[in-house]
C-alpha cells in the first residue's frame, strides 16, 4: 500500500519556480513535502528524457524503446535484481522520508507529459512516459552507483592471477578504466580572505548528455539549500550548501561488493536448483525466466537466478565460474536515503556529521564546513568485515571463513592545514584495496600551499590545472636509451624538455600523448602478457574491466617497475615506441584538437560538435583518454563547485553542459564552453534577480 503524502491534487501547485540567467530552477515551497514535489515537477519538465532512461535503466526495461544496444545493460539490471532491491529498501523506509519521497515522485508524474512534449527523442523512439512507482527514485540510486565499487575489477584480478599468478593479483592496480573519481579539498578560514573556509572540487564521472547533475535550489520555511541534484533522486545528496554549512564528497575507493563463486546442482523437483552453502547444507535457490522487450529485434529472454549469498551475475564465461554478487543495500534494504532531507536541514558541521551516520550507499569521503568554523573529514557508508581474500578476487561460496561478519567503523580524523581527497590513499584506506596513483592529490596540496590567502574565484586555478605528474617514470627511461635514429634522438630532446602540462595548447602534449601509445601498445603485446590479450567472455557490460590495452594504459607507472614481470623487456619497448613516433612526423597538433569531449548519450546525435580540452586522467583537470586506446575522453569533471562558508552568494559552480535536457533549448548547453575552460559561472541567491516561471 503506498503512502499518502501532503501534497494533494488541490494544493500541488502551491509552489513557486524561478529561474537565474542560467535556466537553473529555484523553487520556494510552503513545506519540505511541497519542495519535493517541486523539486519532482521541475525537474521532468527540464530532464523527461533523461528520467524515463534512468528509470528504465534501473528496470532493465530500457532496450524497449532504445534497442538492442541496451540489452547488455538491461540483462545485468535484471540478474543483479536492481529493481527488486529497490522495492525492498523502499518498503524498509521510515514513513516520514517514505512520504517525502513519495511527493518527488508525485511531481515527477505530474510534469512528466508535459516535459515529454518538450523533447522530440519522445516522438522519435515511439516512447511514453507511464506514472513512476514510488520506489522508482530508489532503483535509480542504486542503478548509478552499482558499479562503483569496482566488483567487475576482481573479475579481471581473477583473470590476471589465473594467467599470471597468484603474486600478481594487483599487478595492475591502479584507478580503473569504469570507476568513478573525484577532486575535493578543503580550505580552512585561516587560509582565505574572509577568515571563512571554502570547499571545492569536482566528482569525475562518465560525462553524459544530458549531465549527470542538476544545478538546483530548494527553499522552504524549514531550510534553503543549494546544490548538485541527481535527476530522479529528491534532495542533494553528494553537493550542497545550507547558508551555513556545505559538504561535498569523492568516491572513497573503498570495497563493498563482493563476489562468491558458486556451486549449483539440479535439486531433483522439476527445474529447481540448489547451491553449496558455508555450512555443507545445499539450500535452495531462488530462480525464474523474465522477458526484455527490445525495439526493433526478438524479445530476448533473461534467467535470473539468487542463492543465499545474492544474485548470479554470470554463468561459466569468467573462468568457467557461476558467480553472485552480494552487495549492501540487497542485504541491509537500506540506501541511505533518511540521510537526504536529514542534509538539508542541517545547519551546523555536527548535524552533517550526525546525518551521514546512516549513509549507505555508496561510499563517500567526505568534506563539510560551517560559519561557525567547524570542519569535517570522513568516510561515510556501508562496509562489511570480512576475510581479506573478499576484496581480492571471486571466493567460493561454500567456505565459511568468506561470510561477512558485520559492520566496519567508518574514519574519520581531524583537519590540520588544508584536506585533500583525489581517490588516492588516505583517510580511506583500511576500506580498499586499490586507490588513484596520489599525483592529483600531491598536486593540489602543492598548489594550495603556494597561496597564504584563498578566494572562491582562485580556485578556478586549481580546477584547470593540467600539470601530468605521472609522465614522470616514462620519461626518466629516455636518457639511458642508445642507439636512435637522429629524429628519435630529438624527439627524446623534446620529450624531456616539455614542461609536463597537458595543457589545451600544447604540441608536446599532443607528442607525448602518441608516444605514450606507443609504449601501452607494445607493453599489451608482449608475450609477457599473452595469457591477458583474449577478447573478454562473460557477460558485455563487464567488458571495459577486462580489456588488457586499457589496463595496462591506467598501470603504465606500475609495470615500468614491477619486478612480477621479469622477461618485460621495457628498454626495448620505449626505443621502439619513441622511434615509431619519431618517424610518424605527424604535424604539430594542439593537444585539444586530438583531446575532445565525447559524451555518452542514450540516443546520441552523430551531428554533434564537441569542444576540445586541457589536462589528462592524472591532472587535477582530470579529462581521462584511455592511453593506447583513444585520446578522446568520455570521464572527466561532471560538475565543478566552490562553496564559500563566509558569503553563499559568493560561490560558484558549472556542469559540462547546462541545467536543461532538452536538446537545442537555450540552456542545454550554455555552460559548455565556460566548463570547457574551467571556468565557473556565479551562484544565485537573491531572488530579486530571478525570473519567476509559470508553474
Amino acid at each position: 500500500m503506498s503512502l499518502v503524502t501532503n501534497v494533494d491534487a488541490a494544493d500541488a501547485d502551491a509552489f513557486e519556480l524561478y529561474r537565474d540567467d542560467w535556466g537553473i530552477p529555484h523553487l520556494r515551497a510552503p513545506d519540505a513535502d511541497h519542495l519535493a514535489y517541486a523539486q519532482g515537477r521541475a525537474t521532468a519538465l527540464d530532464r523527461a528524457w533523461q528520467l524515463e532512461v534512468e528509470r528504465h535503466r534501473a528496470q532493465g526495461s530500457s532496450a524497449a524503446f532504445l534497442g538492442p544496444d541496451s540489452v547488455a545493460w538491461d540483462r545485468f539490471a535484471r540478474q543483479s535484481r536492481l529493481a527488486d532491491t529497490a522495492r525492498r529498501c523502499h518498503e524498509a523506509l521510515d514513513p516520514e522520508t517514505a512520504a517525502w519521497v513519495r511527493a518527488y515522485v508525485d511531481g515527477v508524474n505530474d510534469g512528466l507529459a508535459r516535459g515529454a512534449a518538450r523533447d522530440e527523442r519522445f516522438a522519435r523512439t515511439g516512447h511514453t512516459p507511464t506514472p513512476w512507482e514510488p520506489w522508482v527514485p530508489l532503483g535509480i540510486w542504486i542503478a548509478t552507483h552499482i558499479l562503483f565499487a569496482g566488483f567487475a575489477t576482481k573479475l579481471w584480478r581473477e583473470r590476471v592471477a589465473r594467467a599470471l599468478g597468484d603474486e600478481a593479483v594487483t599487478l595492475f592496480a591502479t584507478d580503473g578504466p569504469a570507476t568513478a573519481g573525484s577532486n575535493g579539498w578543503l580550505v580552512p578560514g585561516d587560509r582565505t580572505d574572509t577568515g571563512s573556509a571554502i570547499i571545492a572540487g569536482d566528482p569525475h564521472r562518465f560525462i553524459e548528455d544530458p549531465g549527470v547533475y542538476q544545478q538546483i535550489r530548494l527553499s522552504c520555511p524549514e531550510y534553503d539549500v543549494l546544490g548538485l541534484a541527481v535527476p530522479g533522486i529528491p534532495g542533494l545528496g553528494h553537493f550542497g550548501h545550507t547558508g551555513t554549512a556545505a559538504w561535498a564528497i569523492t568516491n572513497a575507493m573503498a570495497d563493498y561488493q563482493d563476489l562468491y563463486a558458486e556451486q549449483l546442482r539440479p535439486a531433483g523437483r522439476g527445474d529447481d536448483v540448489e547451491a553449496l552453502g558455508p555450512d555443507g547444507v545445499w539450500e535452495p535457490v531462488h530462480r525464474h525466466t523474465e522477458t526484455i522487450a527490445v525495439a526493433g529485434a526478438d524479445p530476448v529472454e533473461v534467467e535470473v537466478v539468487e542463492t543465499a549469498r545474492g544474485p548470479v551475475i554470470t554463468h561459466g564465461g569468467t573462468a568457467d565460474q557461476t558467480l553472485s554478487l552480494r552487495y549492501p543495500p540487497r542485504v541491509r534494504h537500506d540506501l541511505g536515503f533518511a540521510v537526504l532531507p536529514a542534509l538539508l536541514r542541517a545547519r551546523t558541521v555536527a548535524d552533517i556529521d550526525r546525518a551521514l551516520d546512516g549513509w549507505a550507499e555508496p561510499v563517500n569521503v567526505v568534506h563539510a564546513a560551517d560559519s561557525e568554523g567547524g570542519l569535517l573529514h570522513r568516510v561515510a557508508g556501508a562496509v562489511p568485515l570480512r576475510h581479506r581474500a573478499n576484496r581480492l578476487r571471486p571466493v567460493p561460496a561454500w567456505d565459511p571463513q568468506y561470510a561477512w561478519q558485520g559492520w566496519a567503523e567508518t574514519p574519520a580524523e581531524p583537519v590540520q592545514g588544508f584536506a585533500v581527497m583525489a581517490n588516492a590513499r588516505g583517510i580511506a584506506s583500511p576500506l580498499g584495496v586499490e586507490f588513484a596513483p596520489p599525483h592529483r592529490a600531491d598536486r593540489i596540496r602543492e598548489l594550495l600551499s603556494g597561496a597564504a590567502h584563498w578566494s572562491p574565484k582562485a580556485m578556478a586555478d586549481v580546477h584547470r590545472d593540467t600539470y601530468l605528474a605521472s609522465a614522470a617514470p616514462l620519461l626518466a627511461l629516455l636518457p639511458g636509451l642508445d642507439g636512435l635514429s637522429p629524429a628519435a634522438q630529438a624527439l627524446r630532446t623534446r620529450l624531456l624538455a616539455w614542461d609536463r602540462h597537458m595543457a589545451a595548447e600544447s604540441t608536446d602534449a599532443t607528442v607525448f600523448s602518441a608516444f605514450r601509445a606507443g609504449v601501452v601498445r607494445r607493453f599489451a603485446a608482449d608475450p609477457a602478457l599473452a595469457g591477458l590479450a583474449g577478447a573478454p567472455s562473460g557477460p558485455e557490460v563487464f567488458h571495459p574491466w577486462l580489456y588488457l590495452v586499457p589496463r595496462v594504459g591506467y598501470a603504465l607507472e606500475g609495470l615500468l617497475a614491477t619486478a612480477l614481470l621479469p622477461a618485460l623487456d621495457r628498454a626495448a619497448h620505449v626505443r621502439a615506441a619513441l622511434e615509431e613516433t619519431a618517424a610518424a612526423d605527424a604535424p604539430d597538433t594542439p593537444w585539444s584538437q586530438v583531446h575532445r569531449l565525447a559524451p555518452w548519450s542514450a540516443l546520441p546525435d552523430p551531428d554533434a560538435q564537441w569542444p576540445g580540452l586541457g589536462g589528462d586522467h592524472d591532472c587535477v583537470n582530470a579529462t581521462s583518454t584511455v592511453p593506447g586506446f583513444t585520446d578522446l575522453t568520455a570521464r572527466a569533471s561532471a560538475a565543478r563547485y566552490v562553496w564559500d562558508l563566509a558569503r553563499r552568494e559568493d560561490s560558484l559552480w558549472a556542469v559540462p553542459l547546462g541545467a536543461d535536457g532538452v536538446s537545442g533549448s537555450p540552456h542545454h548547453r550554455d555552460q559548455l564552453p565556460f566548463w570547457a575552460r574551467c571556468e565557473l559561472v556565479p551562484v544565485v541567491t537573491d531572488w530579486a534577480l530571478l525570473t519567476k516561471e509559470r508553474v
